[in-house]
């Protein structure tokens, strides 16, 4: 029995199981290995078009008009250019600790619908028909034996199909309190005294959630707003320790209607959260990558609603000191009508598990065959596009 099923089963002592500080989804691990990884998934399908835009496309701004016009954005490396709500970023991008990758998306297609685009992105398989047993950042842990629990931490309130499955997690969520008075302390130590599993599982639930009721936890620096902050800051105490794997997501990206209102505020929150990270992880920070995923990009052309509708090919941004940045990367379609998918969207040239795959290479050591075959089972990963230093 692991922690997740003692906490469960605690409903029994009367315990509320959203009360615990080790449920729901932001993920940690610790493993045999230096470096750190931080995944942040971006829920609502963030449009790669817009936060880094290629202007040096000619067919771009007759696409976007109004979005182009709307919102002011940074020069990057003469082809494209990053909207100016990651403007608090600029620092790492020019440091070479930021990067970023276009023209990706995972293997779905055509339906369009956000929970069956998050599952995907999260399972790593090819299609829903193959069954969505587990997640892939779990598969990854399950390939190193003897890893413990804290080897992967979710962060959040909702279930994270990313780190479920067979590999032993742990999970924290904000703004929980597991209040229980002395005599229920007592009665709980008592009553657990003979089995050293609940015995200890149940004193650390206790013990992380006085520390963050006394804001222990939450004593690095904070920068910005949201509750994204929060998991950041929370993330770094962990990796800071024998955590090696973080996980937890930012939602609020779909972005139908008067984009130019709604995407700069999310863009500073990520910007907030990524700032957070680096503030906390202090040397760290030079053996991390973060790697920021969305289930999948936007439409070529605004719509009629000063936004964006559901698509395809995307992007995903990469930060960090282990991160080899400075770049945009991309084997770029074009958006001529011609060289759209489906004549609607930008065409992805690569699978956004590919890179993903060749992250946990260079920082874990893992090999091309046991990412293809027990991480990502059936992709192929392709030539290296050089991610990391």
């Amino acid at each position: 029995m692991d922690r997740r099923m003692f906490l469960s089963r605690g409903l029994a002592l009367g315990c509320s199981i959203a009360a615990s500080p080790l449920i729901t989804p932001m993920a940690f691990a610790s493993a045999p290995w230096d470096n750190r990884l931080v995944v942040i998934l971006l829920r609502g399908a963030m449009d790669g078009l817009d936060v880094i835009r290629p202007v040096g496309d000619p067919a771009f701004a007759d696409l976007r008009p109004g979005l182009t016009a709307e919102a002011p954005h940074h020069a990057l490396d003469g082809f494209f250019a990053m909207h100016d709500g990651l403007s608090a970023l600029l620092p790492l991008w020019q440091a070479g600790e930021m990067s970023f990758v276009h023209a990706v998306s995972t293997p779905y297609r055509d339906r369009r619908s956000h929970f069956d685009g998050q599952d995907l992105l999260e399972a790593g398989i090819a299609g829903l028909d193959e069954g969505l047993r587990d997640g892939w950042l779990n598969r990854m842990l399950a390939t190193v034996p003897g890893l413990e629990s804290e080897i992967a931490f979710a962060v959040g309130r909702e279930r994270m199909l990313i780190l479920s499955g067979d590999a032993p997690v742990s999970s924290w969520a904000p703004n929980t309190r597991l209040e229980l008075s002395p005599a229920t302390e007592r009665l709980l130590e008592y009553v657990q005294h003979s089995d050293p599993l609940f015995r200890d599982a149940s004193a650390d639930a206790i013990a992380i959630a006085a520390e963050v009721a006394a804001g222990g936890e939450m004593m690095g620096e904070r920068v910005g707003r949201g509750n994204s902050v929060t998991m950041a800051q929370f993330a770094a105490s962990r990796l800071v320790g024998d955590t090696r794997i973080a996980s937890f997501s930012i939602s609020g990206w779909d972005t139908h209607n008067r984009q130019h209102r709604g995407l700069p505020g999310r863009l500073g929150e990520l910007s907030d959260t990524i700032l957070t990270l680096k503030a906390n992880l202090g040397d760290v920070w030079d053996k991390t990558t973060v790697v920021c995923m969305t289930e999948f990009g936007r439409t070529a052309r605004q719509n009629g609603s000063d936004g964006t509708d559901h698509g395809t090919g995307g992007a995903m941004l990469l930060a960090g000191g282990a991160v080899r940045g400075g770049r945009v990367i991309s084997d770029w379609p074009g958006l001529e009508e011609g060289d759209l998918y489906d004549r609607r969207d930008l065409m992805p040239t690569r699978d956004v598990r590919a890179h993903a795959g060749w992250l946990m290479r260079g920082l874990f050591g893992l090999s091309t065959g046991t990412i293809e075959g027990a991480v990502f089972p059936g992709m192929e990963m392709g030539t290296d596009p050089g991610l990391l230093l």
